[in-house]
Parts: C-alpha cells; sequence; structure tokens
C-alpha cells in the first residue's frame, strides 16, 4: 500500500511505550480463546470486559516503560495514515448524504488498556469501545493472525482491520449499533448472535466502501492489497476458526460470519462504492 509521505491523523494515542499493569493472558490457553471469541471486537468488546475483569483478578502488576524500535515507530505512522484516511474518506461520505462525520481516535497498546467500555488485554483483540468512541488495537494481534490463523499478513491486512472498527463507529454514530442491541432483547441465543454477525458484517462492508473511495481519491492501492484484506477476512471467519479449534462448526454460535460472507461484504462495499448496498440486515432494523 502506498503511504509514505502522506497526512497523519492527529487522532491517534500511541501508548505502547507507556503499556504495563496487569499480565498479559494472551499467551495462554485463556487469551487464546478470548481472542477467538471476541476477534475484531466491534460491540462484543463490551459484552467480553466483565469476563476479563474476572480472569485478571489477582494478578500482578507491573508498569513499565520502554523506548518504541524503529519498526514500532514506523507501524505507528502508517496505522495513523490509515486513521487519516478513514476520516477522509468518511468525512466525504457523510457530507454526500447531508451528515457530519465525527472522527473517532485510535489508542495503540501493548498487553492491556483501560477503556470506555472497561478494562482489556491484547487478548481481546482489536475492538471499537462506543462508550468513548475509541478504536483499540494491540499490533501483536497481526503475528497472531499470521501464526495462528495462516492470513497472508501486509500492510494491508492491518488497513482492513482498522477499516472494520472505524465501520463500527460508523454504526454507532448512524445508531445501527443501538437498534441492534434492542432487537437482541428477549432473542435467543442463536437469534441474537445472527444480528451480531449482520453488524459484523456490515463493518466488513464499510471496510470494503472505505478501501474504493481511498483508492479513488489517493490511489493506493498496489498489487496484492486486495488479497491481503481477503485473506485476513477469510482468517477470522467464525466457520475458519470454529474448524481450527474444535473440528467441527456450530452456525448458532456464529457472531461475526463465515469466511465466504466477510470476504463477499468487504468485496461488495471495494467493488460498489454504494453505502446504499450495505443493508446486511435485509431491512430488519428500520
Amino acid at each position: 500500500m502506498k503511504w509514505i509521505g502522506r497526512r497523519q491523523s492527529d487522532n491517534m494515542e500511541d501508548r505502547r511505550g507507556m503499556s504495563g499493569g496487569k499480565v498479559a493472558l494472551g499467551g495462554g490457553l485463556i487469551g487464546i480463546i478470548i481472542l477467538l471469541v471476541n476477534i475484531f471486537g466491534g460491540e462484543n468488546a463490551q459484552q467480553l470486559t466483565p469476563m476479563l475483569q474476572q480472569l485478571q483478578q489477582g494478578q500482578t502488576t507491573e508498569q513499565t516503560t520502554q523506548q518504541l524500535s524503529a519498526e514500532d515507530q514506523k507501524m505507528g505512522e502508517f496505522c495513523a495514515t490509515i486513521l487519516a484516511d478513514t476520516e477522509d474518506v468518511w468525512t466525504k461520505i457523510f457530507a454526500e448524504n447531508g451528515l457530519t462525520y465525527e472522527k473517532p481516535k485510535m489508542v495503540l497498546f501493548t498487553s492491556n488498556v483501560d477503556t470506555g467500555c472497561g478494562s482489556a488485554t491484547s487478548a481481546s483483540g482489536p475492538f471499537y469501545c462506543p462508550a468513548d468512541k475509541k478504536v483499540y488495537m494491540d499490533l501483536a494481534f497481526f503475528e497472531e493472525l499470521k501464526s495462528r490463523f495462516g492470513a497472508e499478513g501486509g500492510d494491508f491486512a492491518i488497513a482492513y482491520v482498522i477499516a472494520h472498527e472505524v465501520g463500527h463507529h460508523v454504526q454507532n454514530l448512524l445508531g445501527t449499533s443501538t437498534r441492534m442491541r434492542q432487537m437482541q432483547q428477549g432473542k435467543s441465543e442463536a437469534e441474537a448472535n445472527k444480528l451480531s454477525v449482520n453488524l459484523e458484517l456490515q463493518a466488513d462492508f464499510y471496510a470494503g466502501l472505505w478501501t474504493h473511495y481511498n483508492q479513488q481519491m489517493n490511489q493506493v492501492l498496489e498489487p496484492g492489497d486486495i488479497e491481503e484484506a481477503l485473506s485476513a477476512a477469510n482468517a477470522v471467519g467464525d466457520d475458519a476458526i470454529q474448524k481450527r479449534m474444535q473440528g467441527h462448526v456450530e452456525p448458532d454460535s456464529f457472531t461475526h460470519g463465515t469466511s465466504e460472507q466477510r470476504m463477499h461484504w468487504f468485496n461488495r462495499g471495494f467493488k460498489s462504492g454504494d453505502i446504499g448496498q450495505g443493508d446486511t440486515f435485509k431491512g430488519e432494523l428500520n
């Protein structure tokens, strides 16, 4: 992806050099399970917070400060550039629809972080907190994406994840997330999960839509970039994760969609460039 030398967002907080606190859970089996359940966190990050807090009780606390390496600094600059691209694209899309876009913030952290939705560890995976309108990311996740889930990696896989989480911010601004949660009330677990899947697939659509607009505005794509995004989407489909972890799939427990669905909706957003084609709920929330 072509990104060097372009605008970087002022709305990013890099806390990686200041991170510390409770010992991370990501290295153990519990951490892996949480990561798989909550991958690309979205609305589920709030639901998982009480579990994380219980698991963290009694753990040792230690504060560390470390200098970021040149590679870490470059990665931070890349993330700030992608965030700036999302700001430009969504400001344009909102304006085209007679709306004003409110820019989110993004927090880079290591191991653990305090958020408006409660405390979380890197085991949560990337997530968006609607309470403080911030995207949270531990960049070590992308090594997990390659080593544990078999994704190709590459910088555009990271861009896709950021765009997906910003997609949850868009849903928050438009009221989609609130309406979805209201519809989940009184539903069975399977029915509520289907609504969560719809929300996540729409965030994938928004990631594709952002890619479409960003390419038009900045000509950023290089050969293989779209394949990197699709590889990441494929790797984190519910069916792919369940097959890898337990050898079989349980569709009623899906919360994010199958690999095929996630790739389909990203592609639909990218190829159409039309926000009107992103109704993954098929009118259910209207």
